[in-house]
C-alpha cells in the first residue's frame, strides 16, 4: 500500500464535482409520481462529503439509462451516461494506482459487499405489495444500479461474488415488476457467460426453478428470459443431458409458443437463444420432434425473413446433432424445404435463405444417403428447383469420391468420444468400408 490515499480522495472530489455540474445542467422532465425525485437522489450521491460507494451508485444509475427504457431514466442523455462511465473508470484506475501494488483489483467487486445488501433491501420492500408505486420505482432504480455494477465484473472476480449476486438476482426474478425482472435477467446472462463451470452449482435448483417460473413472462422481457434460461440450464446441467430441467424448461417454452405461434417477438427470441439447450441435449432432442417440427414447418413460410433464416439455422443444428434418421418428419422436412426454396424468390434475404436450404439438404444427403435420395426423387423433375437439383448432384459425386463419410456420425449423448488412430497393420488387415445408404452410428 502506498501513501497516495490523499491524492485518491482529491481525485474523487474532482470527479464528483465534474459529474455533479453535468447533472445540474441537464434538463429534468421525467414523468414520475410524487415522492420520487431521481435528480435529487443523484445530487445527494455526488455531494462533496459523499463516499466512494455513493459515487459508484451515482455512476451506476446514470450509466443504466443505456440499457433501460423505463420512464424514470429517459431524461438522462447519452453524453451524461458516457461521462459517468468514464468517471468510474478513472476512479478505478486511480484506486489501483493508489492502494494496490502489483495485482490489480476490480473497484466494483471491492464495493459489492457493501452495496448489494442495501440494494437488495430496496427491492424486497416492494416484492409483494404493488399498491405503493413509489416503492416499486425505487426497486427499479436499485435493480438498474446493481445490474450495471455486476456488468463491470468478470471472472475470476465474478466467481467469488456468486454468494452475493445470486440471492440478489433471485430476488429480482421474484419481483412482480417486469423492469426489475429484466435487470435481474440481464445480470444472470452476464454471470452465465463469465463464471467458470461449477460456480453456480450450489444455487442450481433455485436458479432453474426461478427460470421455469418466469417462462410465462410478458412479451417485453421474453427474449431475456429465453437467453437466461438456455444459458443457465446448459451451464448448471452441463454434464447431464438427461436432466429433467432440460425437459421442464424446453416443454414449458414450447407450450407457450404453441399457444402463440404467430407472435413474432416470441418466436424470434426463442429461435435466437435456444441453441445452448439444443447443443446440450444432443440426441435427446428426438422425443421433442413432435412439438418442434410442426412449429418449424409453420414458421418456414411466414412473411418475415428473419424467422425463416433462424428456423433454417436451428434445423441445421438439429440435423447435425440427431440426423433425424427414421423420423416421421424426414420426408415432410425435404418437401417443406423445397417449398421454402421456391418462396424465397421475392424475399430480401433470398440469397441467404437459398444457401441455408442448400447446405441443409446437402447435410441430409450426406447423413441419410438412400433415404434422402428416395425422398428427393419426387422433386427431380421440378423445373423450379433445377439449380438446387444440379448442386445436390455435384455434392453427391464429391461426397462419394472423398473420405468425408467417416466424419458424419451423430453426436453421442454423453458428448464426442476420442478414438485413437489404428495402427498401419490394422488398417491393412481391416480396410475401411464406407456406407452412405445406412451409416452406422458410432455411439455406444
Amino acid at each position: 500500500m502506498t501513501n497516495s490515499l490523499p491524492d485518491l480522495h482529491g481525485h474523487l472530489c474532482v470527479l464528483k464535482k465534474q459529474l455533479l455540474d453535468s447533472v445540474l445542467k441537464t434538463p429534468y422532465a421525467a414523468l414520475e409520481p410524487p415522492r420520487i425525485f431521481i435528480k435529487a437522489t443523484l445530487i445527494s450521491l455526488l455531494l462533496e462529503e459523499s463516499s466512494v460507494t455513493d459515487f459508484a451508485l451515482a455512476c451506476a444509475l446514470l450509466s443504466s439509462s443505456r440499457s433501460s427504457i423505463h420512464e424514470l431514466l429517459i431524461w438522462i442523455p447519452n453524453h451524461l451516461s458516457t461521462a459517468a462511465e468514464t468517471a468510474f473508470s478513472d476512479l478505478a484506475k486511480a484506486y489501483n494506482d493508489a492502494v494496490w501494488v502489483g495485482e490489480k483489483r476490480n473497484l466494483a467487486a471491492e464495493l459489492m459487499p457493501e452495496i448489494v445488501p442495501v440494494l437488495k433491501d430496496k427491492i424486497k420492500v416492494s416484492l409483494i405489495d404493488s399498491d405503493e408505486t413509489y416503492k416499486c420505482f425505487y426497486a427499479i432504480l436499485a435493480a438498474c444500479q446493481c445490474r450495471w455494477l455486476v456488468s463491470q465484473i468478470a471472472s475470476p472476480d465474478l466467481d467469488e461474488m456468486v454468494n452475493l449476486i445470486i440471492p440478489w438476482g433471485l430476488t429480482c426474478l421474484d419481483h412482480w415488476s417486469p423492469e426489475v425482472k429484466r435487470q435481474g435477467m440481464i445480470s444472470f446472462i452476464h454471470v452465465a457467460k463469465n463464471v467458470k463451470g461449477g460456480a453456480l452449482d450450489s444455487y442450481g435448483a433455485a436458479i432453474l426453478y426461478a427460470c421455469r417460473q418466469n417462462i410465462a413472462s410478458t412479451d417485453e422481457i421474453w427474449q431475456y428470459l429465453v437467453e437466461m434460461s438456455a444459458l443457465l440450464v446448459s451451464c448448471i446441467q452441463r454434464d447431464n443431458p438427461r436432466s429433467l430441467w432440460f425437459h421442464k424448461i424446453l416443454t414449458e417454452m414450447l407450450s407457450h409458443l404453441e399457444r402463440q405461434p404467430r407472435n413474432i417477438e416470441r418466436r424470434i427470441a426463442w429461435l435466437k437463444f435456444i441453441e445452448p439447450i439444443f447443443n446440450s441435449m444432443r440426441l435427446l432432442l428426438s422425443p421433442y420432434f413432435g412439438r418442434i417440427f410442426p412449429l418449424f414447418f409453420q414458421w418456414l413460410h411466414v412473411n418475415d425473413d428473419e424467422t425463416v433464416v433462424l428456423v433454417l439455422k436451428r434445423l441445421h443444428t438439429i440435423v447435425r446433432l440427431t440426423w433425424i434418421r427414421k423420423s416421421l418428419y424426414f420426408d415432410r422436412l425435404v418437401d417443406e424445404l423445397v417449398v421454402a426454396y421456391k418462396e424465397a424468390v421475392p424475399r430480401k434475404a433470398r440469397e441467404e435463405i437459398e444457401n441455408d436450404i442448400l447446405n441443409l439438404l446437402i447435410m441430409l444427403q450426406q447423413c441419410l444417403g438412400l433415404q434422402f435420395e428416395t425422398a428427393w426423387n419426387k422433386h427431380t423433375s421440378d423445373l423450379d428447383v433445377t439449380i438446387l437439383n444440379r448442386r445436390l448432384f455435384v455434392s453427391r459425386d464429391y461426397y462419394l469420391q472423398s473420405d468425408r463419410p467417416k466424419f458424419f456420425q451423430p453426436l453421442r449423448i454423453d458428448g464426442p468420444k476420442e478414438v485413437s488412430e489404428p495402427k498401419a497393420e490394422e488398417r491393412k488387415s481391416k480396410p475401411e468400408k464406407t456406407k452412405i445408404d445406412d451409416p452406422s452410428p458410432s455411439w455406444s
